[in-house]
């Protein structure tokens, strides 16, 4: 086991106040990888005063956007200079393929990119009243921020909130999940490297109920912006009232893969095998929901069966690997628990449905890639999030009856549809409610489009210009061009 992994206050490398530390371990074998500082309350109250100073008294506050951008563009070359190593640190402490953590490092520099560049756009509006008077807004950062991100993506999610918190000049407090802080500690050391003025970015590890909560309630952090499931999102939602700090919420998911009778079905079944068994099923949008037409049904569920008996699950570094380990020995019991839900419902187990242990799997957290059929909108396994590689299938009748079983749901984050017939499928894509939608393809994601969803997936957008808005204030400047008294008492 390596050194201790420190956290990152006030551009210092810093112990927990309480000495404590936790072991981050590889889900694909349960070897421990190293251990990581163990936050607290404390520890977030320093970070929040370092922020505060930097903000307020040091240079981040008023520096021009150029220099902020130029360090964004420096920090996304540091990223690519490292993104082997990166990609390598990402697969061991996530568990996932190593071809999907090679995806999310070359997306994060693109990112850091994108924001670097929209940073020193134009961020305001001029509007033409009556004379003498000039109106204009401006937008200006909000202040000190605190970003907590999930485990299933952990440096792209870090990347999603950190990039436009810093372009939009915010001083920001990070929390990792527990589970996955190795990167982040990687890549605050090249934040480090690239040259950010201390008290910029801050990175304080540790539980959730400590560090997460004390960040949604400090008084002196303006804006939350968290990534995860619901019911910890409406605990953050509550504990922001106490100085009502922005919020910006990315939830659970539970969404509909729906597919036509005239899709080209050789690609919707591809496509729908990829919704859900990428990332093992760890992703909030993943296509969980699998709604087919009735007369293709029993075809379509065939072929989807036969090919998701053929995914190869291995650990992330091996070759040919398709769908690697779980997270956790606690979350793989969670999803054997519902898989065991879902057979107590009535629902059809038409393959996996078990932990995997043979050979090299035998101690690590694998599940095997599983598929229920003869479900209801009333189970358990149709209406819960269960985030893994578990897929549930239902039947519909017409356009109207997929629509309604498509948002038959308290989620709407993401949903897809398969038609060779547009009009036919931006129809449906008009009536569903949620925020992220493909047509006859799934899970397609870019730093220039907003991410987010509707009903309890959420509040507000990461990504593209309205992920920079959400860490932005506005404020309206009147200008008087003819300076004198204004003359409405008499004197």
């Amino acid at each position: 086991m390596s050194d201790v992994k420190k956290m990152f206050i006030d551009g210092e490398w810093v112990e927990a106040l309480s000495g404590e530390t936790r072991e981050s371990i590889n889900p694909a074998n349960g070897e421990v990888l190293s251990a990581v500082a163990e936050g607290a309350a404390a520890d977030v109250d320093k970070a929040v005063e370092a922020a505060k100073e930097a903000f307020y008294n040091g240079p981040w506050g008023s520096a021009p956007a150029q220099e902020r951008a130029a360090l964004l563009f420096k920090l996304a070359d540091l990223v690519d200079a490292n993104a082997g190593e990166l990609a390598e640190l990402e697969m061991r402490d996530n568990g996932k393929p190593l071809r999907e953590t090679e995806y999310d490092v070359a997306d994060t520099s693109a990112c850091f990119r994108y924001y670097a560049g929209l940073c020193t756009k134009p961020m305001g509006q001029t509007y033409d009243v009556a004379d003498p008077m000039q109106a204009m807004t401006v937008r200006e950062p909000i202040g000190v921020v605190g970003l907590i991100v999930p485990w299933n993506y952990p440096l792209l999610m870090a990347t999603w909130k950190i990039a436009p918190a810093l372009a939009a000049g915010n001083c920001i407090i990070f929390k990792p999940a527990e589970l996955t802080p190795l990167s982040a500690v990687r890549l605050f050391e090249l934040i480090e490297e690239a040259g950010f003025p201390k008290g910029v970015a801050n990175l304080v590890m540790g539980a959730g109920p400590a560090v997460g909560a004390r960040m949604a309630e400090h008084p002196d952090i303006d804006k939350i912006a968290f990534t995860g499931g619901t019911a910890t999102g409406r605990k953050i939602m509550t504990a922001a009232t106490g100085n009502l700090k922005k919020i910006s919420l990315e939830l659970g998911g539970k969404s509909p893969c729906v597919v036509f009778e005239d899709a080209d079905m050789e690609a919707a079944v591809d496509w729908a095998l990829f919704a859900i068994f990428a990332n093992q099923g760890q992703v909030c949008s993943a296509g969980s929901r699998l709604l087919l037409q009735e007369s293709i049904h029993d075809e379509f569920v065939e072929k989807l069966v036969a090919c998701a008996e053929k995914i190869k699950v291995a650990p992330g570094d091996a070759e040919g690997v398709e769908m690697a380990a779980m997270i956790s020995e606690a979350h793989m019991e969670k999803v054997l628990r519902y898989i065991e839900i879902g057979k107590q419902e009535g629902a059809t187990l038409r393959c996996g449905g078990m932990r995997l242990t043979e050979g090299e799997l035998s101690k690590g957290f694998f599940v095997a890639p599983t598929v229920f059929t003869d479900t209801t909108p009333d189970m358990r396994i149709v209406q819960e999030e269960i985030f893994g590689p578990v897929l549930v299938v239902q039947k519909f009748t017409d356009d109207e009856d997929a629509v309604r079983l498509a948002n038959d749901s308290i989620y709407g984050l993401a949903g897809g549809v398969f038609s060779e017939n547009g009009a036919r499928a931006l129809n449906f894509i008009k009536k569903l409610r949620a925020g992220i939608t493909w047509i006859n393809c799934y899970h397609p994601t870019y730093s220039e489009a907003p991410w987010g969803g509707y009903k309890q997936s959420g509040i507000g957008r990461d990504l593209g210009t309205y992920g920079f808005d959400e860490y932005t204030e506005v404020k309206q400047i009147n200008i008087n061009l003819e300076p004198g008294p204004v003359g409405w008492f008499e004197n």
